[in-house]
């Protein structure tokens, strides 16, 4: 009779563990969270630096073997494309071109501290990042990506193909602080989520004419914004906090310009429908030129962001994610009373564009 209570005893604590609503809650996490690291790509590189330092040839062979990644293989697909849609022959490369880098004096010389600055992101904890910025999506939103660690000439990190095999390059850089290498991880596992919400606002902005569906496509680009919103944390948190004092700086003199660039991005927005930008091909390559170091899209997205979530919160932010045309409607409700009530003078988003772009 006592071994039956105590086993009972044991199946009604294990019981009130799992229906615990932090379990449960730990749970669904998991279930939305599926990152693969593969760090292929940096590891070959730094083989054939081992082998100049060495001072032993680099055969056919180890090139093969680098070329042959899949981190390398997408790299180059996505390089080649952003040149085709930029328009700037210098994003793509050949494998000569890579050859030329991993054979440079300067990639020899950071061979040590490159290999050091692996070792330790190997040993980052990804999925705690993802589950922090799973507070800022909405319940639908998955992050389920491979994670390359890369070496490259290009000293950036980002997102490709989110909406068919999502990936997330980050680029190694033994002078990045583990503070801000976690920022940089948790900006860009929020791109994955959201791009988990891709075919939600394909389906909601898919019966718009022609040019109203590619001005609502590029509002979605202020999902730049939201990601340095939720990799800060909150609205209260500089989301430079751990970066240098010279990126601090530029994000602050680009945030001033708020008002300026809000105005820039609606004539965008405007001349997209109205024709002045004549094709697909002009009004992407004006879009793009708001990304910059961290331009317009961040920027502009940020401010919205948190004047939104100041004023109705984080569930209505969070809800925008579903369809990024909110974001401004919202946010030119927030601005309208705050510019009554003399707290701010603020510009809004035209009524005639957005009328068109979201019908109301």
């Amino acid at each position: 009779m006592r071994k039956q209570l105590i086993f009972l005893c044991v199946i009604l604590i294990l019981s009130a563990i799992t229906l615990s609503p932090s379990f449960l809650a730990r749970q669904v996490a998991k279930d939305r969270i599926r990152l693969t690291l593969d760090t292929s790509e940096a590891e070959e590189v730094l083989y054939i630096l081992k082998l100049r330092q060495d001072g032993k040839s680099v055969g056919d062979g180890a090139w093969q073997k680098l070329f042959g990644t899949e981190p390398y293989q997408r790299l180059k697909k996505r390089e080649a494309q952003m040149g085709q849609s930029r328009h700037d022959s210098q994003l793509g490369f050949t494998d000569d071109d890579f050859k030329k880098f991993v054979l440079s004096d300067d990639a020899l010389k950071r061979a040590a501290d490159l290999q050091a600055i692996l070792d330790h992101w190997k040993k980052v904890n990804l999925r705690a990042s993802a589950e922090r910025v799973l507070q800022y999506l909405p319940d639908q939103a998955t992050i389920r990506a491979k994670v390359f660690p890369v070496i490259k000439p290009r000293p950036n990190s980002f997102v490709f193909e989110t909406d068919t095999d999502p990936a997330i390059f980050l680029y190694l850089d033994p002078g990045e602080s583990p503070a801000k290498f976690e920022n940089t991880v948790a900006h860009e596992l929020h791109h994955i989520g959201q791009g988990s919400l891709g075919p939600v606002y394909d389906k909601k902005i898919a019966g718009l004419p022609e040019r109203a569906g590619q001005a609502a496509i590029w509002m979605g680009a202020f999902g730049e914004g939201l990601a340095m919103l939720a990799a800060a944390g909150g609205p209260d948190i500089d989301p430079h906090a751990t970066s240098s004092a010279e990126e601090r700086l530029r994000w602050q003199h680009d945030l001033a310009n708020f008002n300026s660039d809000l105005e820039t991005v609606n004539t965008f927005f405007v001349d997209t429908l109205s024709g002045t930008l004549p094709n697909k091909e002009a009004v992407d390559q004006k879009a793009f030129s708001f990304f910059g170091v961290q331009g317009p899209w961040y920027t502009v997205g940020y401010r919205m962001a948190v004047i939104v979530e100041t004023r109705f919160g984080r569930r209505i932010l969070i809800d925008t994610m579903l369809d990024p045309r909110q974001l401004l409607l919202l946010y030119n409700r927030a601005a309208t009373e705050l510019n009554a009530a003399h707290k701010e003078s603020l510009p809004l988003w035209s009524g005639q564009m957005l009328k068109q772009c979201v019908g109301s």
